[in-house]
């Protein structure tokens, strides 16, 4: 990167942004907009800032920091979008929150990470597009699920299922959800089609035993098309699978520990994927017998198994060849 001299932190919020100077801890807030993105650039002008030795940096917030990044980038100003996971991490737990306190520790993690950090790019706007597509699936699915366990309350105190008006209005909503998350998944498919790396590496991702479609797009998104990471065991760290050591001064010294701060939407996903694995890979199943039987527990060998899925996974993907299950003959 090349010579930082000033770090500005901003704390990204849905409609604010509270941006802090770290040299001189000077602190002002502005719109979440474009009009908000020019005042802070006029803002740090006449506070005499270098804006081409400056590095701006902010937490990953999903939505809330899309525009800001693609305003910076196509602007030419140096940005870093940080996953929050990190920020928080190097901060340790807080007591209560201040915007204005977050966004001087921000500029505080990037100016002590000035010389490691690399300037951030906004992700793809097909990737913008996919992820538009995969939060209304998640929305139709949500709604599907809760049509579903209406009925199954409702059944106990039915009479005559087949002519209870509200149960079939019920069902016919559900196979109208149904109907909208499959053209969902439709458009979805053709979206990432239209992309060669994109369609590749989907395509690749699914070779891996207990990687189905939600997963697969999911790390497309979550890894901007596996271009934000730099290897599978830094986007494990995101997802919070790597454990770390516990140990309290040199007398304590406690079992290894999943960090607690994580992204919990793909933990999750890996989690379901991992059982999937055990399943129908035999090579995993019988790994995860084998550590059980010796007396590790069930989640901790889960977790090798969701690291083992996300390492296979990158491979793939790196080498730009299927997923060869080695053990397939297995009896």
């Amino acid at each position: 990167m090349k010579k930082v001299t000033q770090t500005i932190g901003i704390d990204v919020s849905k409609a604010t942004l509270d941006a802090t100077i770290r040299t001189i801890n000077v602190h002002k807030q502005f719109s979440n907009d474009t009009k908000g993105f020019k005042q802070i650039i006029s803002w740090l002008t006449k506070q005499k800032i270098n804006l081409e030795e400056t590095l701006i940096c902010f937490e990953h917030t999903g939505w809330y920091c899309l525009l800001l990044s693609y305003f910076l980038y196509e602007n030419n100003h140096r940005y870093c979008c940080i996953n929050a996971i990190e920020i928080k991490r190097s901060m340790g737990l807080k007591r209560g929150k201040s915007d204005k306190a977050d966004a001087w520790e921000i500029a505080n993690y990037a100016w002590l990470r000035r010389d490691e950090l690399v300037p951030s790019t906004p992700p793809a706007k097909k990737l913008i597009e996919l992820q538009r597509m995969m939060s209304l699936r998640e929305q139709l699915v949500k709604q599907q699920t809760a049509s579903k366990n209406l009925i199954k309350g409702m059944l106990s105190i039915v009479l005559e299922e087949a002519k209870d008006v509200s149960i079939h209005i019920l069902k016919e909503n559900i196979n109208h959800l149904e109907k909208q998350i499959l053209t969902t998944e439709k458009a979805m498919n053709e979206l990432i089609k239209q992309d060669e790396t994109m369609i590749e590496n989907y395509k690749l991702s699914k070779t891996v035993k207990g990687v189905g479609m939600v997963l697969a797009v999911q790390m497309l998104l979550h890894t901007h098309n596996y271009t934000r990471f730099e290897s599978s065991r830094q986007f494990a760290a995101y997802c919070g699978l790597v454990p770390y050591p516990y140990q309290s001064g040199t007398s304590i010294k406690g079992r290894n520990k999943i960090h607690p701060i994580s992204d919990r939407k793909m933990k999750s996903l890996l989690s379901m994927s991992a059982i999937s694995a055990i399943q129908h890979d035999k090579e995993l199943k019988l790994y995860y017998q084998k550590r059980v039987e010796e007396g590790k527990p069930k989640m901790v060998v889960l977790n090798i198994i969701r690291n083992k899925i996300v390492s296979r996974v990158f491979a793939t993907v790196n080498r730009g060849t299927p997923y060869v299950e080695m053990n397939k003959f297995l009896a």
